[in-house]
C-alpha cells in the first residue's frame, strides 16, 4: 500500500476536487485539473508493461528516472574536480541497460579509465584485423563418456534459483535463452514448471541440499533425478561444489520466501527457512566425486554432466585430477567461479576475503587439466562479473571455453540493484514472490531484452576478436591479453603465469608444481 500511496492520495484528490465543481463552484476545476495530469500518469504508470518501477512505484517512480538523466552530468562533475581521488570507471550497468534495451553502447570523446594504474588490462589488436564471423562460434560440450552432446554459447545465463528469483523473472530468462539459442542455468533451487515454460535450452545444477531430487531425510534421490532430467529441454546437469561469492558456506532461504510453490519445487516445508549445507553427503573423496559425475551422466541419459566450484587450494584440485586420471573418468565441463560473483545474500567477510579470483581460478584449473593430459576432454566455463564484450575475451584468453553471466542477466530483466534481495520487497519484482510486486516484471518485454543484450554481446566479443586478427577463439593465447605491473612495466599474460604443456604433470612436474603435484592424493581432500 505505501508504494502506491502517493497515487491514491492524488487520485482520490482529483476525484474530490472534481465533484467539487460540478456542486459547490466552478473554481474547483483550476485544482482538479492539477490533480488529474498527474492520476492520469499515474494510470499509464501501472498500466505500461516497459518499466517495472513505474508499475510498483506509481509517480514516485519518475523520480528515479530523473535521477538516471541527471546522472551522466552528476559524474561529469565529479569526475572534473576528483572528489573520489580516482578517474571515472564508466558504469558496466549502463552499457548492458543500452544493449538489453537495443541501443548502441557507445560514448564519445573516448575512455575515462586511468590506462597507467597498476592493474590496468588491455587486449592486443592486430596490425591485420580480419573479417568478423557472420555467425557467432559454439562450444561442442560432451567427452568420451557422453552420449548427447551440447553445443553450447559463448555467453550464458549463469546460476540463479527460483526462489532467490521470482517466477515472472525466471520466466523472462529463459524465454530470452529461447529466443537467442543459449543456455540457462537452473541454480541449485529445483527445475521448476518456470523453467520449463518456455522451451529455452536448461543446465540443470544440483547443489548439496539436492532440491528436486530430495529423500525426506536430504539424500539424493537418484531415481527421481533420472525423471527429472529425462525432460527434453535439460541439455546438461551441473553439480555444485561451491559458488564464488560464499564458497564453503552453503545456501540460505528465508522462510519469507518459502511459499507453497517453493516448497514443492525444492521439496522442504512451507514457511521454514532453507539451508543448504556446506558440502555433499554423496561423496567424501575426489575418486568418489568422478564416479559420482559418471552416476550423474549414466542417470541423465548420457547427457553432459560437469560441476561448478570456486576453486581454492591447487593441492585439491591437483587431487581430483588425479582420480580423473586413476579411473579414466572425467566430467564434460568444468565452470569456475570467481570469488568476484555475487549473491543475493553472504557473509561481508565471506564476499571479502574467501575464494579464488576468477583469473587465477582459470588458469590454475586450466594448466591443472592440460598438465594431467585431459584438457581436450573437459569444457571450461568461467562466470564471475562478466559483463561485457571485453569480459568475454579476456576469460577466454585465461583458459575459459565459455562464460555465464548472472549480474548482466538481472540486469537485463530490470534489476536496479536496489539490494533489496534477501527482503522479498524488490522494488521492480525481480527477487521477490510477492505476487503485487513480481507482476510489475512484464515477462515478454524483458525477455526481449535479456536476447537482445546476449546477442550484442557476443557480437562485441566477436568485433574485439576481429580487430585482434582472430577469428576463432581457439585462435586467442596468452600473449594477446597485457596487464601494466607498474607505471613502466607491462607483461603479456604468457609472461605473467606458468602454461603447461599436455601432459607435462606427468611426466616431470615443474618445480613450481612439483610439491602440490607430489601432495595431492585421490583419496582425500584433506591438505
Amino acid at each position: 500500500m505505501r508504494r502506491t500511496a502517493p497515487f491514491l492520495v492524488v487520485a482520490l484528490g482529483a476525484a474530490v476536487t472534481l465533484a467539487l465543481s460540478f456542486t459547490v463552484s466552478p473554481w474547483w476545476w483550476i485544482p482538479a485539473a492539477v490533480l488529474l495530469a498527474p492520476t492520469a500518469l499515474g494510470v499509464w504508470d501501472v498500466t505500461q508493461t516497459r518499466h517495472s518501477v513505474l508499475r510498483n512505484y506509481p509517480l514516485t517512480g519518475h523520480l528515479r528516472f530523473l535521477m538516471e538523466w541527471l546522472r551522466p552530468e552528476l559524474q561529469q562533475y565529479f569526475i572534473e574536480r576528483n572528489f573520489d581521488g580516482r578517474p571515472y570507471d564508466r558504469d558496466v550497468r549502463t552499457i548492458v541497460y543500452q544493449r538489453a534495451k537495443g541501443e548502441e553502447a557507445e560514448e564519445p570523446f573516448g575512455t575515462e579509465r586511468n590506462m597507467y594504474a597498476d592493474g590496468y588490462e588491455y587486449l592486443v589488436p592486430s596490425m591485420a584485423p580480419v573479417d568478423v564471423r557472420d555467425e557467432p562460434p559454439v562450444v561442442r560440450v560432451g567427452g568420451p563418456g557422453c552420449a548427447k552432446p551440447y553445443d553450447m554459447a559463448l555467453l550464458n545465463v549463469s546460476a540463479m534459483s527460483f526462489g532467490a528469483l521470482s517466477s515472472n523473472a525466471i520466466l523472462a530468462l529463459n524465454r530470452g535463452a529461447a529466443l537467442g539459442g543459449f543456455a540457462h542455468d537452473t541454480g541449485e533451487g529445483g527445475l521448476s514448471e518456470h523453467h520449463l515454460r518456455h522451451g529455452g535450452d536448461l543446465i540443470w545444477e544440483i547443489g548439496t541440499g539436492y532440491f528436486g531430487c530430495r529423500t525426506s531425510d536430504g539424500g539424493f534421490d537418484a531415481a527421481m533425478f533420472a525423471d527429472k532430467s529425462a525432460a527434453e529441454q535439460v541439455k546438461c546437469v551441473s553439480l555444485k561444489l561451491s559458488q564464488g561469492a560464499k564458497p564453503g558456506f552453503g545456501g540460505v532461504l528465508p522462510a519469507g520466501k518459502v511459499d507453497a510453490e517453493i516448497a514443492r519445487v525444492r521439496d522442504v516445508p512451507q514457511g521454514q527457512t532453507v539451508i543448504s549445507p556446506p558440502y555433499h553427503h554423496v561423496f567424501r573423496t575426489p575418486r568418489e566425486l568422478v564416479h559420482f559425475i559418471a552416476r550423474m551422466r549414466e542417470l541423465a541419459g548420457g547427457k553432459p554432466t560437469g560441476f561448478k566450484l570456486c576453486p581454492g587450494s591447487r593441492r585439491q584440485f591437483l587431487a581430483v585430477c588425479k582420480a580423473m586420471a586413476a579411473e579414466g573418468v572425467t566430467p564434460d565441463f568444468i565452470v569456475v567461479d570467481g570469488a568476484e560473483g555475487g549473491t543475493g545474500a553472504a557473509p561481508l567477510e565471506f564476499a571479502d576475503h574467501l575464494g579464488t579470483p576468477l583469473t587465477e581460478g582459470l588458469t590454475m584449473v586450466h594448466n591443472a587439466l592440460a598438465g594431467v593430459g585431459l584438457r581436450d576432454r573437459i569444457r571450461i566455463g568461467a562466470s564471475g562479473r562478466v559483463a561485457s564484450g571485453a569480459d568475454i575475451v579476456k576469460r577466454l584468453v585465461q583458459g575459459a571455453d565459455y562464460t555465464n553471466a548472472a549480474r548482466a542477466m538481472m540486469f537485463a530483466v530490470g534489476c536496479i540493484q536496489a539490494q533489496r534481495c534477501h527482503t522479498n520487497t524488490c522494488p521492480v519484482g525481480v527477487t521477490t514472490l510477492d505476487p503485487s510486486r513480481t507482476r510489475a516484471l512484464d515477462v515478454p518485454d524483458k525477455a526481449h531484452r535479456v536476447h537482445r543484450y546476449q546477442e550484442a554481446t557476443v557480437r562485441s566479443a566477436m568485433q574485439i576478436m576481429a580487430a585482434m586478427g582472430v577469428r576463432d577463439p581457439h585462435e586467442l593465447r596468452p600473449d594477446l591479453l597485457m596487464r601494466r605491473i607498474d607505471p613502466t612495466t607491462v607483461r603479456s599474460y604468457a609472461e605473467l603465469y606458468e602454461w603447461l604443456a599436455p601432459g607435462q604433470l606427468l611426466d616431470e612436474a615443474p618445480k613450481t608444481w612439483a610439491a602440490d603435484w607430489a601432495a595431492a592424493d585421490p583419496d582425500t581432500f584433506v591438505g
